[in-house]
C-alpha cells in the first residue's frame, strides 16, 4: 500500500511540474508578443555622422600644404596641419568643414575647406548590432534606407538553430521599444512583405529554436 501511494505522489508530483512549467511557457509566449516593425521607418532628414574609424579627406582650397587624408582616432578627434585635436566624432562633414574653417582662419586669409568622409564606420550609438543565431553577428554602419533584408546579406543570414520569425528589433531611437521582425519568412521563404526598413542604433535579435 505504501508503495503505491509513494507513486501516486510521485506522478502528482511530475503531473504539477508539468503544469506549472506550461504555465511558464505560455506566460512567456504571451509577454512575447511585440508589434510588427513598421516597413518605412528612415527619414529624409537623415545626415550621416562621423564616428571613429571613418577617415576624413581634408582638402583646403589653395592650399594643398593643408589639406590631407585622416583617421578619426578611437577618442572621436583628428589632428591636421595647424589644426590640433580637433572633435569629429558626432558631426556632420560640412560641420567639421566649418571648424576646420575657423581654426585655420587664425592662420590663412578666409579659408574654404571640404570634407569628405570615406572607410565609412560611423558612431557607436548609430552603429547596426547583430546578434544571436546570425552566422557572422556583427555590428555595421547605418546607411539610409537600409533594411532587414540588406543587414541579413551583410551577416550570411541565419544559423541552422536560428528561430528567425521570433526576432527582435531593439529601437534605441524609441526609447528602446521592441518590435518583431519575420527573419524566416524573409530569409528561408523570401516573403518580401517581412522586409523592413532599420534606424540608427537598432540592435537585431535573433534567437535560438527549441528543437
Amino acid at each position: 500500500m505504501r508503495k503505491h501511494t509513494s507513486a501516486l505522489v510521485r506522478v502528482l508530483a511530475i503531473g504539477a511540474s508539468a503544469a506549472a512549467l506550461m504555465v511558464g511557457v505560455s506566460g512567456c509566449a504571451s509577454s512575447s508578443k511585440l508589434p510588427p516593425a513598421p516597413i518605412v521607418a528612415s527619414t529624409a532628414t537623415y545626415a550621416y555622422l562621423v564616428g571613429p574609424g571613418d577617415t576624413l579627406n581634408i582638402t583646403v582650397w589653395r592650399n594643398p600644404e593643408l589639406s590631407l587624408t585622416v583617421p578619426v582616432r578611437p577618442d572621436g578627434k583628428v589632428s591636421a596641419p595647424l589644426v590640433d585635436e580637433l572633435v569629429a566624432q558626432g558631426k556632420t562633414s560640412s560641420e567639421i568643414a566649418r571648424d576646420v574653417e575657423k581654426a585655420l582662419s587664425k592662420f590663412v586669409r578666409d579659408p574654404v575647406v571640404t570634407v569628405i568622409v570615406t572607410n565609412f564606420v560611423g558612431p557607436y550609438s548609430e552603429q547596426i548590432r547583430v546578434v544571436g543565431e546570425a552566422t557572422k553577428p556583427q555590428f555595421l554602419p547605418y546607411k539610409q534606407k537600409m533594411t532587414v533584408m540588406d543587414v541579413m546579406i551583410a551577416v550570411g543570414g541565419l544559423t541552422d538553430f536560428a528561430d528567425g520569425n521570433k526576432a527582435t528589433i531593439v529601437r534605441a531611437s524609441e526609447a528602446n521599444k521592441r518590435y518583431s521582425v519575420r527573419l524566416q519568412d524573409l530569409v528561408k521563404r523570401g516573403d518580401i512583405s517581412a522586409n523592413v526598413e532599420m534606424l540608427p542604433g537598432d540592435i537585431l535579435i535573433i534567437p535560438q529554436g527549441w528543437f
